[in-house]
């Protein structure tokens, strides 16, 4: 038990925003309390409060939002300090991860730039020099492969795992009293994420400090949290510490949370789908090549190489790997947007290779998608009825066929009809979802390409679009390309799985032999970083690690 003074205390901490001229409540009666070298887990779904929680205790909040209550720093009040006194805490008592590198670092200026820059706003004694020995040395402790080059480079010459990193490395640069770490796993794969853990474990313990840990991911909050305190709607529903809320949840909204995470291994061992001696292949890659051509200095680089696999009607494959992998350039070449430089790529048939403009039109009637971020890929200035019913304008309907498949596209994916007036900012992130998932069947394809489609949304939301996935993907038999990184996931869904590694398939087969009885140390170590939503099983796999 530590008997340590916390370093962060909120008491009755509420939030609210001016909408539409009336306050409305984000975060009510809020209350807990960090020590030193403790993790605290804030979970819930999106809306419940958590992120609004965290970034009130920096004054963090938009100009129409209000905090009161009470919230400590070191015995300090800091709610309500004042612009000059917020400015000396942000960054060197407390800093903050964000979910998204590549927003919150500023693209014009280097990584060196930004973390020298931090440095000197707090330690005005600081030399230029010194403050740059001390930004390599922090990119150096984040484990970047070179610090020097990371140190010159902008934000989007690194990958997504390098740009966390380089992030992390500015967020700890002053030594903060308190990390906030705002879903800071999300868009990584399993190997990155782990790697991520890793620091944020061994930073915790290497300098004591505090972390608030905001995330969807039970399988995160198990591996790195000795704290959970669980949301819904802006109300605390239950806190305790992670194994016994994990192992005994008491409240029915945090039993049913635990219930919809996806657990690797969970799903039982089935039998692989029989299959017709004369059934042909919905989608057959064979020797595979696909290249970026050269673009200025930047060499032309082989991002596919000798992929070959096939998807039969009614099957789903899931295309497993790291980002850089090429599992999603395969996915864009499915679909025409990518050209092939050599090998064979037949969809329904018909080959994609040196395919005329005609030809490619006709193709895509048979090929939906379902992209990972529903908000971006839907027009927001129309309505969702017209995004649904744009393959059907392209494809020739008359507006009152259009009109009635429409009605039947959201009664297929659980929407009410109302909601085809509504825009795209006026749903959900699950209701998005929902929306591309309606627009890419509308055609009834063949053959369905689903580059990540619930990696950003919570587990709750995501376990019902899951559910709606495989309850049409059974009613109209099509086949599946589900691109994910979330093994859990695939092992839900799939019924084989391929794994890519640098632009190749390294092993293929059901998804009983891959996830079980893994071939190749990479597919072992794939399946080795995914966090397993249970605390004891996590310490057990890191205790034999």
């Amino acid at each position: 038990m530590n008997a340590q003074n916390p370093i962060i205390s909120a008491e009755h901490l509420n939030v609210d925003f001016w909408v539409d001229g009336e306050w409305v409540m984000a975060a009510s009666n809020v209350s807990f309390a960090v020590k030193p070298g403790e993790v605290l887990a804030i979970v819930g779904e999106s809306g419940s409060g958590k992120s609004t929680s965290a970034m009130s205790l920096l004054g963090l909040l938009p100009v129409n939002g209000r905090a009161s209550g009470s919230v400590k720093l070191n015995g300090e009040e800091v709610l309500g300090a004042t612009k000059k006194r917020l400015r000396q805490i942000r960054g060197k008592d407390i800093a903050v991860i964000f979910q998204e590198p590549m927003t919150a670092l500023n693209p014009v200026y280097t990584i060196g730039f930004q973390i020298v820059e931090a440095l000197q706003v707090h330690f005005p004694a600081m030399t230029k020099a010194q403050a740059k020995e001390r930004a390599l040395e922090l990119l150096a402790m984040v484990e970047l492969p070179d610090p020097e080059k990371a140190f010159n480079s902008y934000p989007h010459q690194l990958s997504g795992g390098q740009r966390q990193r380089a992030m992390i490395a500015q967020s700890i640069s002053c030594d903060p009293l308190l990390l906030i770490a705002d879903e800071p796993t999300t868009a990584l794969d399993v190997t990155v994420q782990a790697e991520i853990l890793d620091l944020l474990r061994s930073l915790n313990q290497r300098l004591q400090s505090a972390i608030i840990l905001i995330t969807h991911d039970m399988g995160v909050v198990a591996d790195l949290s000795d704290h959970m305190i669980v949301m819904k709607d802006g109300h605390v529903v239950e806190t305790g510490t992670t194994r016994q809320i994990f192992k005994a949840p008491q409240e029915q909204y945090t039993q049913e949370l635990l219930a919809a995470v996806p657990h690797l291994g969970s799903v039982s061992v089935s039998e692989p789908k029989p299959r017709s001696l004369d059934l042909k292949p919905t989608l057959k890659l064979e020797n595979l090549n696909i290249e970026y051509p050269k673009r200025g200095k930047v060499p032309a680089f082989m991002a596919v190489k000798n992929a070959s696999l096939e998807i039969y009607p009614g099957e789903v494959l899931g295309l497993v790997g790291e980002s850089g992998s090429g599992k999603t350039t395969v996915g864009r070449a499915v679909v025409g947007l990518l050209p092939v430089k050599s090998g064979s790529l037949e969809v329904v048939g018909q080959s994609m290779v040196s395919v005329s403009k005609k030809e490619l039109m006709a193709v895509r009637r048979n090929i939906g998608i379902v992209f990972q971020d529903p908000g971006s890929s839907l027009n927001p200035r129309w309505p969702i009825g017209e995004s649904i019913a744009e393959p059907l304008l392209f494809a020739g309907w008359d507006q009152s066929a259009r009109e009635k498949r429409v009605t039947e596209l959201l009664e297929m994916v659980e929407l009410p009809e109302s909601y085809r007036n509504r825009y795209p900012h006026e749903l959900s992130g699950g209701q998005r979802q929902r929306v591309g998932i309606a627009r890419a069947l509308a055609l009834s394809p063949k053959l369905l390409v689903a580059d990540e489609p619930t990696s950003a949304l919570d587990v709750s939301v995501q376990a019902r679009v899951l559910e709606l996935l495989q309850q049409i993907q059974k009613e109209q038999q099509f086949a599946t390309l589900f691109i994910s990184h979330d093994l859990a996931v695939v092992d839900l869904l799939s019924d084989r799985i391929a794994v890519m590694q640098h632009g190749e398939i390294v092993e293929q087969g059901t998804k009983d032999q891959i996830l079980r009885n893994p071939q190749q140390d990479y597919t072992k170590r794939l399946i080795a970083a995914v966090p397993v939503p249970d605390p004891e099983e996590q310490a057990r796999r890191r205790a034999r690690a």
